[in-house]
């Protein structure tokens, strides 16, 4: 039996339900990032002919487009790092939890429910902070993680990749993802909640607060 029909079958967990630890982001731009990642777009879209040039030399442009990739490349970096921590604490779970200990549960198994199959409430809320790819940000987000140890800068990479990256991270994915066979799982089994760290934060404090009312 090849890798795709082992990580396609069935993964042997039956009608079971697990409410895995919430998967919390934290910020990972500075106050430049939104008018860097802004102009590189618009410096992309000129670079197509598909808006007018008006007064910037295509070398310049270039240098926007640049820009905002690379802003781009670090944001998805530093996203991996939070998704690569908390499937860390799923194995932990997965781990010490009677049922799941020996289903093979793997880096990948936890990566293929974050990008293919997140619960309804997830991908609902990721829609209300306005991100509509998730899977793809989400894999390429793994993917960089598993490149790099530190935040790439310009002078480290390759202005191709730059310019390029999200094709080399497309592959990069998928080459993590089948590097060994893996139980494939979902929403079906796996529910989770997302918070960004602020707000997570605040519920933290809420909850310390009834709990030091209730004990008073």
């Amino acid at each position: 039996m090849d890798k795709r029909r082992r990580r396609r079958g069935e993964n042997g967990l039956g009608n079971g339900r697990w409410e895995l630890p919430p998967l919390i982001l934290h910020p990972f731009a500075d106050s430049r990032s939104p008018e860097t990642l802004l102009e590189g777009s618009r410096a992309g879209i000129r670079l197509h002919g598909l808006l007018p040039l008006e007064d910037n030399s295509m070398d310049d442009l270039t240098r926007q487009l640049l820009a905002g990739r690379l802003c781009e490349i670090r944001m998805l970096y530093f996203l991996g790092k939070d998704l690569c921590r908390w499937i860390g604490q799923c194995l932990d779970f997965s781990a010490r939890t009677t049922g799941l200990e020996g289903a093979g549960l793997s880096e990948q198994s936890f990566g293929h429910l974050l990008v293919e199959d997140p619960p309804a409430a997830v991908q609902g809320k990721l829609r209300e902070w306005g991100v509509r790819e998730s899977r793809t940000i989400f894999g390429r987000a793994l993917a960089l993680d598993a490149v790099f140890r530190e935040p790439p800068s310009g002078e480290l990479l390759n202005l191709e990749f730059i310019k390029n990256y999200y094709f080399y991270a497309d592959q990069v994915y998928c080459c993590w993802r089948d590097l060994v066979p893996y139980q494939a799982i979902g929403a079906a089994n796996f529910q989770f909640e997302l918070y960004a760290s602020g707000e997570y934060t605040k519920r933290l404090e809420r909850a310390w607060g009834e709990d030091d009312h209730e004990t008073a």
